[in-house]
This record gives C-alpha cells, sequence and structure tokens, in this order.
C-alpha cells in the first residue's frame, strides 16, 4: 500500500485481513511492503508527509496482524536493487503496454488538478511488476481490479525470458493471479469507502467516533419515515451488517427492517457493535509497538527482502551478460 496515512475499514477488509489469512495458513512465504516510490508516481510535488504516514501504515499492518516473524515486512525504497530491476525492464517494455493499462488514463481523467504527463507515472506498472517479480512468485494476491497489473506483469516476465536465459532457463517466473474475496464495503455516504470521498471508518476510530460516524450513514431512501419498510440489500448499513455482524444480527435486521419493526438508528447501533468488536484488538495491537520496535521491524524486513531480491537480481544480470560488478 501507499503511505497516504492511517488505514481504513476498506483497506482492512479488501486487502489485509487476507493478508494474515495468507501469513497464518504457513502455504506461503510472503512478502508486504509500503509502496514509498509508489506514491512519488501522483504525489511527488508534496512529500512532506511521507515519513509520517509511512509509521501510520505500518503499524497498521501490525495492528492487523502481519506478523514480522511470518512474513517479511519493509518499504520499498528501503530495497534499491527494486530500482535496478525496474530499469532493466524498462528496456524491454513497449510504451503502448503500458498506456493501455486500465488505471494508466482512468487516473488522469480522475487526478484532476496534477500534472501526471510523467514519465514515472507512465512506468508506475513496470515498477509494480519489478516489484512482484524480484521475489519470483507463484502467486500475487489481488482484487480482480488489479488483474490486469498482474497481466502485465506476466507479459513483461515472458518477454525476459523470451530474450534471456540463464543456463538455458527461465529466470523470471509468470506469476498467477490469486483472487482475494473483497466484500462491498460502503462509506458512511454510501460510496466506496476512500479517502478521497472522506467518507471512511478508520482502523484507530476510537468507539464514540465509530458511533457517530455511523449515525450520520446513509439509509434506504424508501425509509423516509420511521413506520416505512426498508430493504437492507439496498441500505449501506446493511451491507455493513453482512460483512461484519453476526448471523442471527443479521435476521433480525431483516426481519426489523423491512416490516419497519426497527428504526435506522438501532440498526446503526447494532453495526457499530459489530465494528468495534473487530476493531477494538486491532487498536490492541497497534499500541503495543514503540517506535523503536517499528523501526526495528523494518530494517529487519528490508535486511531479507534485500538478501532475497540480490539473489533474483545476480540471476538477472547473468542472463542479461552484464559485467558483475566489483567487490
Amino acid at each position: 500500500m501507499r503511505p497516504t496515512g492511517k488505514l481504513h475499514l476498506g483497506n482492512y477488509m479488501g486487502a489485509l485481513a487476507n493478508w494474515v489469512k495468507l501469513q497464518d495458513g504457513g502455504q506461503y512465504e510472503c512478502y508486504f511492503f509500503i509502496a514509498d516510490w509508489h506514491a512519488l508516481t501522483t504525489d511527488y510535488a508534496d512529500t512532506s508527509n511521507f515519513l509520517t504516514n509511512t509509521g501510520e501504515v505500518i503499524l497498521d499492518y501490525l495492528a492487523a496482524g502481519l506478523d514480522p516473524a511470518k512474513s517479511v515486512l519493509f518499504v520499498q525504497s528501503h530495497v534499491p536493487a527494486h530500482a535496478e530491476l525496474h530499469l532493466l525492464l524498462s528496456m524491454i517494455t513497449s510504451v503502448g503496454w503500458l498506456e493501455r493499462v486500465p488505471s494508466y488514463k482512468e487516473q488522469q481523467e480522475n487526478l484532476v488538478g496534477k500534472d501526471l504527463s510523467t514519465y514515472g507515472f507512465l512506468g508506475y506498472p513496470l515498477l509494480q511488476a519489478a516489484d512482484i517479480l524480484m521475489y519470483q512468485p507463484k502467486y500475487v494476491p489481488v482484487g480482480q481490479d488489479q488483474a490486469a497489473h498482474v497481466e502485465l506483469t506476466r507479459e513483461v516476465a515472458r518477454r525476459f525470458n523470451n530474450l534471456y536465459k540463464l543456463d538455458g532457463r527461465e529466470v523470471l517466473p509468470e506469476p498467477d493471479v490469486l483472487l482475494t474475496p473483497s466484500p462491498k464495503l460502503p462509506g458512511t455516504d454510501g460510496r466506496k469507502m476512500s479517502k478521497s470521498y472522506g467518507n471512511t471508518i478508520m482502523l484507530t476510530d476510537p468507539e464514540p467516533e465509530v458511533r457517530q460516524k455511523l449515525k450520520t450513514m446513509v439509509t434506504d431512501p424508501a425509509r423516509i419515515r420511521r413506520k416505512d419498510p426498508g430493504d437492507p440489500d439496498k441500505c449501506p448499513v446493511g451491507d455493513l451488517h453482512k460483512v461484519f455482524s453476526a448471523p442471527e444480527t443479521l435476521a433480525k435486521v431483516y426481519e426489523g427492517c423491512r416490516s419497519a419493526g426497527i428504526g435506522c438508528i438501532e440498526c446503526k447501533g447494532w453495526a457499530a457493535d459489530a465494528l468495534v468488536q473487530v476493531l477494538a484488538p486491532i487498536q490492541e495491537r497497534r499500541a503495543k509497538f514503540t517506535p523503536n520496535e517499528v523501526e526495528d521491524i523494518l530494517k529487519d524486513g528490508a535486511g531479507r527482502a534485500r538478501k532475497r531480491a540480490e539473489q533474483t537480481m545476480t540471476e538477472v544480470r547473468t542472463a542479461m551478460q552484464l559485467t558483475p560488478a566489483a567487490k
């Protein structure tokens, strides 16, 4: 994730919760980093909050349950090999491939007021490909909206392997998408939860703030008056219940809303109860980490990532017949 500040429930359900499951399953060796170079592709004009935001994101990683004893946690720029691989891959990557990435034109249209006519912005999907290929992975855990980026990564790896071999074998595997579930999680205004909309519930929000945000959350527009029946399937609060509430609570929501037996305030209170139960252990874990501990975790993670990255880069340089660096 980019260091844009503290994370919210959408980040947690869309990625972090799945990452923790992958980590704890014991089946995968996992690498998770904070993408500070990627943040530069759109926010290069103001880097004043990068350091602070990086600290907030790693705390939220740890609070969500990512374990430095089980996964490699690091900051992207602390592993310079990412930049080297990006440079080498840029020599063989077609500009047309980059221009066809769906998010390229979408972000140019949506991020108004920013000059995104830069090489860095055009090339960020290739930097992402370098981030992935650096660890020669079999899988990339993403949602469906990121599948196009992984397909570009596969194309780049395929082209590299067609051009260069190491003792007759391919160096960069074509990783498969490991689609992870990402439930619909609305913000307080009913739109997708996003910092840019100002509609988020943060992982660090205290209970009173969570309850206050839920009180102002939009509901089924058909429920104008207390006695009007509603439909949880058309209500953003109902969507939160589907993700976080127990089955018995969800049953009460459906019965009570459709019969107008409960009001929206009561329904929102139940949703707040469920959210607080999820957030409380996250916030407890977050409070346990000191700045020195976080610094040590990132330092150790960067060291482990650099060691693994150098294995890949040695193979890449050899396959490309580049002169080995003097020792």
